[in-house]
């Protein structure tokens, strides 16, 4: 049996990070918490999770600043990072996939849709020599 993915939450809003995790632990994940953006920063480079669901608007460091840190750090560059917004505003979301985010799911988003939309995301990854990843400016990382 494979092991569980791991998934760092990055959320201020304990209503918000409450539901996720229970959401994602209930479909079989391992769910590491954080409750602003350096604190994820910290927790990404010590539990090296499967996929980062980082949450934009955060104290300390924002969702954006964290992804850019996260992205500029060889341990870390390599785990996915989603991004968890209430504002979809096209011009945000272009500036989130720029920053190397795969994916921007906007907010109130049902449980089920969540899960569905993680284990999508944790199959095509892994599933790729690259991991799915971006680099900063969008494009892939993957050899050409």
């Amino acid at each position: 049996m494979a092991p569980k993915a791991k998934v760092l939450v990055a959320e201020d809003e304990l209503d918000i990070r409450n539901l996720i995790v229970f959401s994602l632990e209930y479909a079989g994940y391992t769910v590491v918490q954080a409750t602003d953006g350096e604190e994820a920063i910290q927790k990404a480079m010590t539990e090296q999770p499967d996929l980062i669901l980082l949450d934009v608007r955060m104290p300390r460091l924002n969702g954006y600043e964290a992804c850019q840190q996260l992205k500029a750090q060889e341990s870390t560059l390599h785990i996915p990072i989603v991004f968890l917004s209430a504002r979809g505003q096209e011009i945000e979301i272009k500036q989130g996939l720029e920053l190397g985010a795969v994916e921007y799911i906007l907010k109130p988003f049902a449980p089920d849709e969540l899960q569905r939309r993680v284990a999508s995301l944790l199959a095509r990854t892994r599933s790729r020599p690259d991991h799915g990843l971006r680099s900063p400016g969008g494009e892939s990382t993957e050899p050409r």
